[in-house]
């Protein structure tokens, strides 16, 4: 035989034989079953045998139909890789991420890398910010928020992670009974909210030092040694494992809680979707390794 074998019946039987039914390889061709036995009987004859054996209404490949199939496979995968690598990858948008300063720059950045590893389609920019933001004007497709704040009606605001608190300093600062208490500007009831929720007099309730102007100013005094302040369990979760701050106390529910806004819900878009679900799991890591099921049962109940 040294006529060519007619490419589009190649195409049909080896649909046919991944299928090992013509009704679906139909289905799968948007073709009818007529068409698809057509193409078989074509290339039957230019090879001049059986490729497939029609038993009770179901087809078998022949002998010499598997030795076609094995190739016809392989032919038929490779090129469709190599249509798909000759075709100019669509442009993707990056995601612009909005996150309260602190809680980005102790918690989200060190852990980005580990999620372009594990979503390297989807490229995020972040942008530093907290409290109400105008998603629009800012460009940003979703932020990270505390639940400290009213921000519309018009938001779809999808739940994170409760906050949980609690004093932490290096394992210097608590050699006393009585730690200093660091305080700061952006969260000055912080003491009195863990106070609050775990029912406790204050510790200490004189502080020579004035307040730090930032929430993440007073964590890093809090590592310097400087005295005990307040932290959040996923903003302190990297210094607790290295064993650079301790939380002798362990941690409380405040109240308040992490939240993702964006224009639009999640689900109307896979990449902020995507971003939602690794936000919720990669939260509940953190906080999992320093909040016991009993003390989340113990607290639940605790916050009036």
């Amino acid at each position: 035989m040294n006529r060519s074998l007619p490419l589009n019946a190649l195409h049909v039987f080896n649909v046919a034989a991944n299928e090992l039914s013509f009704a679906r390889a139909a289905d799968h061709l948007f073709v009818t079953h007529g068409a698809v036995s057509r193409q078989i009987r074509t290339l039957e004859n230019a090879l001049g045998l059986p490729l497939f054996e029609r038993r009770n209404r179901a087809v078998f490949l022949t002998p010499a139909g598997e030795r076609l199939h094995s190739t016809t496979r392989q032919m038929f995968e490779h090129l469709a890789s190599t249509v798909a690598s000759l075709r100019p990858s669509s442009p993707t948008h990056p995601l612009v991420v909005s996150c309260e300063p602190t809680l980005a720059m102790r918690w989200l950045i060190p852990r980005l890398g580990t999620f372009a590893q594990a979503h390297p389609n989807i490229t995020l920019h972040l942008h530093s910010a907290g409290g109400p933001l105008d998603l629009a004007t800012a460009g940003v497709d979703v932020a990270i928020r505390r639940n400290d704040f009213f921000w519309g009606h018009t938001l779809a605001a999808e739940p994170l992670a409760d906050e949980w608190i609690g004093p932490v300093g290096s394992p210097a600062s608590f050699d006393t009974p009585h730690p200093k208490q660091l305080h700061t500007r952006t969260r000055p009831q912080a003491w009195q909210d863990w106070q609050r929720a775990t029912r406790k007099s204050p510790i200490d309730a004189n502080t020579t030092t004035p307040p730090f102007e930032h929430f993440y100013l007073s964590l890093q005094a809090a590592g310097a040694g400087l005295g005990a302040a307040i932290g959040s369990v996923y903003m302190v979760s990297d210094e607790l494992d290295a064993g650079r701050l301790i939380a002798p106390s362990g941690f409380v529910r405040d109240g308040s809680a992490y939240v993702a806004l964006a224009r639009e819900p999640f689900a109307a878009n896979p990449a902020r979707e995507t971003l939602l679900h690794w936000l919720r799991s990669a939260l509940a890591e953190s906080a999992s390794k320093w909040i016991s099921r009993e003390t989340q049962a113990d607290t639940r109940d605790a916050i009036p």
